[in-house]
């Protein structure tokens, strides 16, 4: 079979689509998930730099640095590559520290000496954790977090020569078949959220797998099960009894992060809302017409429909405020941590 048709038939093959939804009005920036994910999936040679999962303080310059900028994706018309560049390990995304553990716990300083990183380090992931903008008392910030999209149209498979990388037809998990990547990297090049990485050790490129070993035991992600804010769901696009398709498809509540770029994301997320804004006599406006965080920076990273998204949940909330019923309330409240999974 020729390599378009291969590809083509396996993008259309997909019986169901899992997803995942993301309250950023939740998030403590504790940093659970990604040690969760890193302690299961990356701890290994190669992979010291590799964060398949992160939460990164916006606006900020998030991980790797100025990947928004990198490109890759889709063209305007859909069909087309847009082809970006792999990011540079040290200035991008910053080489595993060193530090003075020796001194610290062994040679007799523990106390009287801090652990701290060696040499003179530049970026890493969280360089500017808990950085905002704007002045205060209106200065703010929110917490991002991001894994590996698993696209309906994903860029990374289109881009690599190997056919190495492929959608699972059971559940449209994006995965690299490492027995067939050579390393080229064209995938990197081609994702514009630069969610796949290159093992220098194995000469391999690796990502999110969405914890798939997990999932085909009706268990949810690492990341999404070891969430204290509960702020993750789990489930099928097509499940209309589950969290995603309410907050996806009946309220428009989720949306996905730069939708422009073409890939058509199956991570979606609940935009911030922010405390009120103080005037200058101290009292508190309007969330509605005068929000903490600008509109212009959400639309820049979710595109026009997060203006609907926020309507709706402002409208949502007053409802809960005024003692009426509000499912979409309910099911962000997560009062009940199985109902966020339904797999």
């Amino acid at each position: 079979m020729p390599y378009d048709l291969m590809k083509k038939k396996n993008l259309e093959s997909c019986r169901r689509q899992i997803a995942m939804v993301l309250d950023t009005n939740k998030c403590l920036d504790c940093q659970t998930c990604t040690i969760a994910c890193k302690t299961l999936w990356t701890y290994h040679e190669g992979k010291e730099y590799m964060y398949w999962n992160n939460v990164e303080t916006r606006p900020g310059a998030g991980y790797p640095r100025g990947w928004e900028k990198m490109g890759g994706g889709w063209l305007p018309d859909g069909k087309q590559l847009h082809l970006g560049r792999v990011p540079d390990l040290a200035a991008e995304y910053g080489e595993a520290w060193e530090f003075n553990r020796e001194e610290v716990y062994f040679g007799g300083k523990f106390g009287n000496e801090r652990l701290k990183p060696q040499g003179d380090p530049k970026w890493g992931p969280n360089w500017d954790e808990d950085q905002g903008a704007g002045e205060y008392p209106n200065s703010y910030f929110f917490y991002l977090q991001r894994i590996c999209n698993h696209c309906t149209h994903p860029a990374c498979i289109e881009a690599c020569p190997r056919n190495a990388i492929y959608k699972r037809e059971e559940d449209g998990i994006v995965v690299i078949d490492q027995d067939r990547c050579n390393g080229y990297q064209f995938c990197i090049e081609a994702c514009p959220y630069k969610k796949i990485y290159f093992n220098a050790v194995t000469g391999k490129g690796e990502k999110c797998i969405f914890c798939y070993p997990r999932i085909e035991k009706g268990v949810a992600n690492a990341c999404a099960r070891q969430c204290p804010g509960r702020l993750r769901f789990v489930g099928y696009r097509d499940d209309q009894d589950g969290p995603i398709w309410k907050l996806v498809d009946k309220y428009k509540v989720a949306i996905p992060l730069h939708p422009e770029f073409g890939t058509e994301p199956n991570v979606f997320y609940i935009p911030p809302i922010g405390p009120p804004k103080f005037d200058q006599n101290g009292r508190l406006t309007d969330p509605i017409k005068d929000p903490r965080i600008p509109i212009e920076d959400l639309r820049e990273l979710f595109g026009p429909a997060v203006d609907q998204a926020l309507e709706v949940l402002h409208q949502e909330m007053q409802k809960k405020r005024n003692g009426g019923p509000s499912e979409v309330m309910e099911i962000l409240i997560a009062r009940e941590w199985k109902n966020n999974f339904k797999i």
